[in-house]
């Protein structure tokens, strides 16, 4: 089994060399992109059920051993994430796809896209399998680069603009984060984590304090969490949609990861915990009053994103089994939830022609498929039982309640109030576009009760509107469906999640994994 972890990694960037040869090609670069895609998640499946049944699988590439080899770990954590990744992955080209055959390629061009494409989705499955830190770090510069093209595709003025912003911030958080590696490598000798993990507790508290918040900070960047989360909000939207939708999905859950790995794993004897139920609270409300006040549907979800963020460093902080299984679960949950909306918002800015809940209306009488495909997940994030959003947050609001400090009461009825004004704003969305009529010339009590958002950042420019080609449609709805399966498998996937949180927190066995990786 252990010959199949590289190419996670290996097959993406493979890919990304083939369609870029074959740029003349469109066909061949979509089944290529298609095929390697598929492929990793095929592999990604049979790792997580071995795995499961026996014990994480070390590699180290080049038979170099630790500590001078790049090692390659996967344990249930990571192969779980890399197959649900995996899976959004493809059906997020799908969507493209259609988009691109219906459009041109002015918006995706296929011959740029998919080999940026592929090389995101190596960066991201880089990171998830890194064994060391400096291979996490090159994990989130192949994302990043990739991610710097993707964002900026189209070149219009307000995505060259956005994407300004957003390189420069991840910019500041790769110096941040490699420079934490150097201190890292110059107190301990090693960057390999489970040696870190053994060596840590040699330094003196403060130098331990110093390293643990430069890792904090530079991950928080990446995971968008306040107050480093300014960044997010304005430029995810400018984004084309399927951009925008792998973007929402996965890139901040890249950082959440590797927060956990850190604070589990690597300083689980300098407790911070305090501080990041602070940050969590923070993050949760401070992001959903965002999304309240927001009345363009992209930047809604946006701020709705960064939010329930907050959900999963607030089960960080709790640093219990339980909590650490329930973050997990809401992990996989926000990763399918976040990026099925923003699907159907890109469906709705085809059909409406924008993305401003002050301009759609009606949409409910001629395109009642696309009410439901928005209502599903919006109410899934909202934390509507018996959905996947009610049992993460259930489970996060039990694992506090056992704890049962009072910062943890705090925290419980932030989320529980962050929860409520998720819905109301995504609801409030839904109302307007799907069940209000079309506009009538006297102002109504609708009008007026909606007034105050009259000042909130507008949507671009109203444009035509375009059909929906049915693979857009399917590829979203898939997802949907995959979003009902999070619900209707639950009980076997947080009893998966469950034993991931246990595992985390237990210390990592260096001798087995050198023994596990020697050449």
């Amino acid at each position: 089994m252990s010959a199949l972890v590289p190419l996670i990694v290996a097959l993406p960037l493979l890919g990304a060399a083939i369609t870029l040869v074959f740029g003349r090609s469109p066909r061949l670069q979509v089944f290529v992109t298609v095929v390697s895609l598929a492929a990793v998640a095929i592999i990604a499946a049979v790792l997580l059920v071995t795995i499961d049944g026996s014990a994480p699988i070390a590699v180290s590439v080049g038979g170099w051993p630790v500590p001078f080899g790049i090692v390659l770990y996967v344990d249930r954590f990571a192969a779980l994430l890399v197959l649900i990744s995996s899976i959004v992955l493809v059906a997020v080209l799908l969507f493209s796809i259609g988009q691109g055959a219906a459009d041109g390629t002015d918006e995706t061009p296929i011959s740029i896209f998919n080999p940026s494409y592929l090389i995101l989705a190596a960066g991201i499955f880089n990171a998830f399998i890194a064994g060391d830190l400096f291979n996490l770090y090159v994990g989130f510069e192949i994302l990043l680069v990739a991610s710097y093209v993707l964002i900026t595709l189209g070149s219009t003025e307000s995505r060259i603009r956005t994407g300004a912003v957003y390189i420069v911030v991840s910019l500041v958080s790769s110096i941040i984060f490699l420079a934490a590696i150097a201190m890292i490598y110059g107190a301990l000798g090693t960057v390999n984590m489970a040696q870190i993990a053994e060596r840590m507790s040699e330094l003196p508290q403060d130098t331990q304090l110093v390293l643990h918040l430069m890792l904090l900070v530079a991950f928080g960047i990446k995971a968008a969490i306040f107050p480093v989360s300014f960044w997010l909000p304005d430029s995810y939207p400018t984004a084309p949609a399927p951009v925008t939708a792998v973007f929402a999905g996965l890139l901040t859950k890249v950082g959440v990861y590797a927060l956990i790995r850190t604070e589990t794993q690597l300083f689980a004897d300098n407790d911070i915990n305090t501080l990041l139920l602070i940050v969590a609270l923070a993050t949760m409300v401070v992001g959903v009053l965002g999304a309240v006040a927001q009345a363009e549907l992209k930047r809604i979800l946006s701020f709705t994103l960064v939010s329930h963020v907050g959900y999963m460093i607030f089960g960080l902080a709790i640093a219990t089994p339980a909590a650490i299984g329930a973050t997990v679960y809401y992990i996989v949950h926000h990763i399918v939830v976040q990026t099925t909306l923003f699907l159907a918002v890109g469906l709705i800015e085809r059909r409406a022609g924008s993305t401003s809940i002050l301009r759609v209306n009606g949409l409910l009488k001629v395109a009642p498929l696309l009410a439901v495909l928005y209502f599903v997940p919006a109410i899934n994030l909202g934390g509507i039982p018996p959905f996947s959003g009610f049992i993460g947050k259930f489970a996060l609001f039990e694992a506090a309640a056992q704890v049962g400090t009072p910062m943890m009461i705090v925290l419980i009825f932030g989320g529980i109030l962050t929860s409520l004004l998720t819905l109301y704003a995504l609801m409030r969305a839904w109302n307007l576009a799907f069940l209000r009529e079309d506009e009538d010339p006297t102002e109504t009590e609708a009008d007026r009760r909606i007034s105050y958002l009259d000042n909130a950042p507008a949507a671009d420019e109203q444009q035509e509107r375009r059909r929906i080609p049915r693979i857009m449609t399917v590829a979203t709805g898939g997802m949907v469906t995959v979003t009902l399966a999070l619900t209707i498998f639950a009980g076997p996937l947080y009893a998966l999640c469950d034993r991931i949180g246990m595992s985390l927190l237990e210390p990592v066995n260096l001798v087995q994994l050198e023994e596990e990786v020697a050449p």
